[in-house]
C-alpha cells in the first residue's frame, strides 16, 4: 500500500506501450475461462462507471489499475470497496458489483452457482512478525504448529521466552482462507484477535512485538518484518518463479452469462492484458498475464 510513490513509472510505461492504441484487447484468451460476452472494442469516448468490491488484499493493485486505466479513460469512474472476497463474490453473482475481488481461488460451489474466474495477478501472503522479533526463518510445519496453538511460546523457535500473540483475517477473508488451506490449518487455527482487514492485522503485528500475522506482500511495509519461509524469502520474484510456498492468486470475478457495460469489459479486458503487467509490479504483486 506504500507503493503509490513510482505508480508514475508504470504510468509511464503504460503510456508508452499505449500511445497506438485506442482500446485495451476484448479478445477471448483475455478472458479464459469467462462466458461474459465480449463488449465492442472501448473508443475513446468511453464513458461510465465500474463498481468493485470484494478482497482488502488487491487494494493496492485495485487503486493502481483504476488510476491507470483512467490515464486512458478519463471518463470512466472505477469505485472499489473492500468488503472482503466473499462478500465481493457474492456481489459479483448478484449483479450489485460489475466486478467482484477475491484473492483465494473460487471454491467448486460458488462456479457452480455461476461466478467466473479471472485471475489478474499472483500474490504471495508473508508470514509477518514485530522487527524486534529475532526469528528470521520458519517452516511451513513450524508455522501450522504456530496458529493451531501446538507452538506457544517463541523461544521453541529460537526467540525470547515470550508467548505468542497469534493475529489473523476474520471468517470470509480470501487471505485467511488461501493462508489456511496452503498452510493445512483449515479450522484449525487459533487466534489471539481476529482483524477485518488487512491494514489492521499490519497494524497490531507492529504494535505487538510478540505478535505473528500474515499480510499480502503488497501490503508489506517496514513497520514490520516478513519472515522466510522454508529460507525463502517472500518476494516479487519468488512468487513469481513458485520458490515461495504461501502464495494465491487474485481474481476478478465476473458472472456467467451476464454481459458488462462497456466501460467495466474494457477494464477487465486491460487487467488482463500484457499491458497492466508493470501497473500490477509497481502494486507489489505478480502479473499473471504479462
Amino acid at each position: 500500500m506504500k507503493k503509490f510513490a513510482t505508480i508514475a513509472l508504470a504510468l509511464g510505461l503504460l503510456t508508452a506501450c499505449g500511445a497506438n492504441s485506442t482500446a485495451p484487447s476484448s479478445s477471448a484468451a483475455a478472458q479464459e475461462g469467462s462466458s461474459a460476452p465480449a463488449s465492442e472494442p472501448a473508443s475513446e469516448t468511453l464513458s461510465g462507471v465500474v463498481n468493485t468490491s470484494g478482497s482488502t488484499s488487491m487494494e493496492s493493485v485495485m487503486l493502481a489499475l483504476s488510476e491507470a486505466f483512467k490515464e486512458l479513460y478519463p471518463d470512466v469512474t472505477i469505485n472499489y470497496s473492500g468488503t472482503g472476497s466473499g462478500a465481493g463474490i457474492e456481489a459479483a453473482q448478484t449483479g450489485t458489483s460489475d466486478i467482484g475481488l477475491s484473492s483465494r481461488e473460487l471454491t467448486e460451489e460458488e462456479t457452480a452457482a455461476g461466478a467466473v474466474s479471472n485471475v489478474v495477478a499472483k500474490d504471495g501472503v508473508a508470514v509477518i512478525v514485530n522487527p524486534a522479533n529475532g526469528v528470521e526463518d520458519l517452516t511451513v510445519e513450524q508455522i501450522a504448529d504456530i496458529f493451531s496453538g501446538k507452538i506457544t511460546n517463541w523461544k521453541d523457535l529460537g526467540g525470547e521466552d515470550r508467548e505468542i500473540a497469534v493475529y489473523g483475517r476474520e471468517a470470509g477473508s480470501g487471505t485467511r482462507g488461501a493462508f489456511e488451506e496452503i498452510v493445512g490449518v483449515v479450522d484449525a487455527c487459533q487466534l489471539t484477535n481476529e482483524y477485518s482487514s488487512t491494514g489492521d492485522l499490519v497494524g497490531n503485528v507492529a504494535g505487538n512485538e510478540n505478535a505473528i500475522g500474515y499480510a499480502s506482500l503488497s501490503a508489506v511495509d517496514d513497520t514490520v518484518k516478513a519472515v522466510k519461509v522454508g529460507g525463502v524469502a517472500c518476494t516479487e520474484a519468488t512468487v513469481k518463479d513458485g520458490s515461495y510456498a504461501i502464495q494465491r492468486p487474485f481474481v476478478m470475478v465476473t458472472r456467467e452469462g451476464a454481459a458488462l457495460s462497456d466501460a467495466a469489459q474494457a477494464f477487465l479486458d486491460f487487467a488482463m492484458s500484457p499491458d497492466a503487467a508493470p501497473i500490477i509490479t509497481v502494486a507489489g504483486a505478480v502479473s499473471a498475464n504479462g
